[in-house]
């Protein structure tokens, strides 16, 4: 077992697994495409990309659509962006952890779906070409995303089914998070889709069966209390949970929630999952230092 993990001065915060999005409506079903800003086909130009499938998306009648929006699509969906660009630090409507049937992108969701949006030389056309399921089949390898408290991290790695554990960590891509503009989850269908938008205006649609736990701390800021700054009954309980985990469990994480509680994590190499990333090994405090239940508050209080 391989995991990456960040050097001295940085801070492993959250890891899941992470792939491209795939088309839910039934014109884009099972399809995705990579775009430039006037919605051109970008993939056969991204460089050391091997070649993909070129998808068609279906026409709402027997004579198959082209694979290229044009006319009034297009100028919706130009439209949205620009709209979508002049909100920093937006969230994507509806509660993340449901789908919905309703569509609040159609141009993106239902009459095409980009899951990169990249002009020439702009930060999402340096993903790496392992986070789509059609280069990279997920029964055979599998890319994990990487939250640190510096930057987004994507690492890739061999997979076998009964061999979950066995993880040898390929380093593919950061970004700092200072490039990272927003984080808008996107509830369409499964509602497992996020769109990262970057501060340069390329962006990607990316999905994740552990969505939450990624987003949460993009959108959030980083803003961890050290343990010198808590009571010493709270270091003690934090402490003391951290030492209950696995062997090489990291110092904890602690955190203020808006109930007054205190939400602790501990993150720990050796419980990171092939196909569920980090556990995410958490307890809650109150002010006193007391370990609390989550039935005693609401859940979506620790959660937010």
């Amino acid at each position: 077992m391989s995991v990456w993990w960040p050097g001295s001065g940085e801070t492993f915060i959250a890891r899941a697994p992470l792939t491209f999005a795939t088309g839910a409506a039934t014109r884009v079903k099972g399809m995705r495409w990579f775009r430039d800003p006037e919605r051109n086909d970008i993939q056969n130009e991204l460089d050391g990309w091997p070649e993909g499938p070129s998808y068609t998306a279906r026409s709402s009648g027997s004579t198959a659509g082209r694979n290229t929006v044009k006319g009034a699509a297009m100028a919706v969906g130009v439209a949205v962006m620009g709209l979508l660009s002049s909100q920093s630090g937006s969230v994507g409507p509806g509660r993340s952890d449901k789908g919905s049937d309703t569509s609040h992108d159609r141009p993106d969701e239902v009459e095409d779906f980009p899951v990169m949006w990249a002009a020439r030389g702009s930060t999402a056309r340096t993903l790496p070409w392992q986070l789509d399921p059609s280069r990279s089949p997920q029964d055979e390898y599998r890319t994990h995303a990487i939250v640190t408290d510096q930057r987004l991290v994507i690492v890739g790695f061999p997979y076998r089914k009964g061999e979950e554990k066995h993880i040898s960590d390929e380093f593919l891509w950061a970004t700092p998070r200072s490039d990272i503009e927003r984080v808008e989850l996107r509830d369409f269908k499964l509602g497992n889709d996020a769109k990262i938008a970057f501060t340069d205006g390329s962006w990607c649609r990316v999905s994740s069966i552990k969505r939450e736990r990624l987003t949460r701390y993009l959108i959030e800021p980083v803003d961890f209390i050290p343990l010198t700054s808590l009571t010493q009954a709270q270091r003690n309980t934090a402490e003391m949970f951290a030492a209950a985990q696995a062997p090489d469990a990291q110092p904890p994480l602690v955190k203020q929630n808006p109930c007054g509680c205190f939400r602790v994590e501990v993150v720990a190499p050796s419980t990171v999952h092939a196909s569920f990333g980090h556990s995410g090994l958490n307890t809650v405090m109150d002010v006193n230092g007391t370990e609390l239940g989550l039935t005693e508050y609401h859940q979506e209080d620790f959660l937010t």
